[in-house]
Parts: structure tokens; C-alpha cells; sequence
């Protein structure tokens, strides 16, 4: 059975979060004892779900627009040639039906893309606001190692547990912080959470060295580990500093690729409102 050191920061080929067999009282030992003098704590280390979210599905859209005018272009060029040839003959009716077939079915290999596009979306959407999910809006402080493995084993299978580990008085720590309960606030369907390096039982090396750090949990598992990630924001930042790392890494929706058509009516009606507000204005 994993050890919480191992559930909190992975595998122990990840030497940065390893326990060590040489201490006496337990805990983690975040490098190997021979490299502490050689090599600094890494900044950040984590691993991502394969899933492929709605970037993912707008980048195979784009890839297929690019492709679908690179054949264009082929067919502009073929399209020249044969218009050539009509100059010196008449098309004949077999001509004229190819080109006619050709352009239905640019059209109709079009419009099914755009509506496979468009399901793959509202699947993501729905998944997103999924009513069976538990809905948290609340920063989740946890203060004991057994209330740690109950908000890791005992929640939805599809909810994303997001754990800010901190030490008092550490630069970063406090505004990562004020950042989680922001975002506990934005993301209701994310388990937002903090808990101290002493709840965890981590050693006084990751205290000084490995703080402020975030692991990530979904089904049990570990997805995602952030570690000294003052180097990354520094020590003074704001939630949407946090929440467009965590969006960039895959561990937070990101609402700007979801077009308009995969919002259903839910979208629409924002639309409209949009546009009577802009017409009040007026």
C-alpha cells in the first residue's frame, strides 16, 4: 500500500518527493542524499491525463481547415488547367457533372466536420456540468492525514481534488492561498484544497525547499505535481495567475474553446443578453 508520501507526491523515481529508508522518524525525502549539494529541487513536475480536451479538438479542427485548403489549392491549379483546355474546346457533360460532384462534396465533408465538432464539444460541455458531481464553492482545509486520504479515496471518481501544500510564513504560500479560495469560488465542480507540510509529514528539507507545491488527484489517482512554484509565479501574485497555469496544464477547463455552437441554449440566451445590454447601452 502507498504511503501518503507517496500518494502526495508520486512515485519514488521522482526523488524529489521519495521517502527515504535512512530517516528514523519517517517522512519524505524530496532528493537523493547525494545530490542535495549537487542539484536543485526541480520546479515543476507533473504528469497529464490523456485525455483530449476542447484545445485538443479545436487543433484537429484547425489541422483539417489547413489540410482542406491545401487541396483547394490543388484543385484551384487543376481547376486552371482544365479551364485552359476549355478555351480551345467545350466542357463536356461529364466534365460539368465531375466538377458539380466535386464541390457537394466539399460541402457535405464540410458540414459533417463542423457537427462532429460541435458533439465532441457539447459532450465536454455536459461533462463539465455534470448535475451527478458534487459541487464544493468552498476552500477545503484539511487538518489531519486521515481527513487528507477520506478527500482523496472517498470522493467522485470524476472530480478533480486540487491540493495546495503549504508552510506558515513561507513566501508564496499565503498568496497561493488566497489564490485556491478564489478559485474554489470560480470552479465549484473542482474539489479545492490546503494542508499544511506538518498535517502531511514532510520533512523540514520540502518545508524550506519544495513549498509552495501543488498535487493534483482525480479517481484516486495522482494526475498532476507542481513543486516550489514560487520560482514560477513568484511571491506575490493573483488567482488568475494560477488559474491560467492550471488551464495551460490541462487541470482546469478552459472556457475559450468553446465555440458558440457547442453552448447549446444555454449559450444562445447569453448571447442575447450580451446583445440587449449592448443595445441599452446604445
Amino acid at each position: 500500500m502507498a504511503t501518503l508520501e507517496d500518494k502526495l507526491l508520486g512515485e519514488k523515481r521522482d526523488y524529489y518527493c521519495s521517502s527515504s529508508e535512512d530517516e528514523d522518524e519517517g517522512g519524505v525525502r524530496l532528493v537523493k542524499e547525494e545530490d542535495l549539494n549537487e542539484k536543485p529541487v526541480n520546479t515543476v513536475k507533473f504528469d497529464r491525463s490523456s485525455n483530449t480536451g476542447p484545445k485538443g479538438v479545436v487543433k484537429d479542427y484547425q489541422r483539417y481547415k489547413q489540410l482542406e485548403m491545401e487541396r483547394r489549392v490543388e484543385n484551384e491549379a487543376e481547376r486552371l488547367a482544365l479551364m485552359k483546355k476549355l478555351s480551345l474546346s467545350c466542357m463536356t457533360n461529364n466534365e460539368e457533372e465531375a466538377l458539380k460532384n466535386e464541390d457537394e462534396m466539399d460541402e457535405e465533408l464540410n458540414e459533417l466536420m463542423l457537427e462532429y465538432i460541435s458533439l465532441r464539444m457539447q459532450e465536454m460541455v455536459s461533462a463539465e456540468q455534470d448535475t451527478e458531481r458534487p459541487k464544493f464553492g468552498k476552500l477545503v482545509i484539511i487538518q489531519t492525514k486521515e481527513a487528507f486520504l477520506d478527500a482523496i479515496d472517498r470522493e467522485h471518481k470524476d472530480t478533480t481534488v486540487i491540493i495546495h501544500l503549504y508552510t506558515p510564513f513561507t513566501p508564496g504560500c499565503d498568496a497561493m492561498n488566497a489564490c485556491f479560495n478564489t478559485l474554489a469560488e470560480t470552479y465549484p465542480l473542482h474539489k479545492f484544497c490546503v494542508m499544511s507540510t506538518e498535517v502531511a509529514g514532510m520533512t523540514s528539507f520540502f518545508e524550506n525547499k519544495g513549498v509552495p507545491a501543488i498535487t493534483i488527484y482525480r479517481g484516486k489517482n495522482v494526475i498532476g505535481n507542481f513543486v516550489r512554484l514560487s520560482d514560477e509565479f513568484g511571491e506575490d501574485f493573483v488567482s488568475t495567475d494560477v488559474e491560467s497555469f492550471l488551464i495551460e496544464h490541462g487541470f482546469l477547463p478552459d472556457p475559450s474553446t468553446v465555440p458558440k455552437m457547442a453552448r447549446g441554449k444555454q449559450g444562445s440566451q447569453e448571447d442575447e443578453e450580451d446583445a440587449d445590454d449592448d443595445d441599452d447601452d446604445d
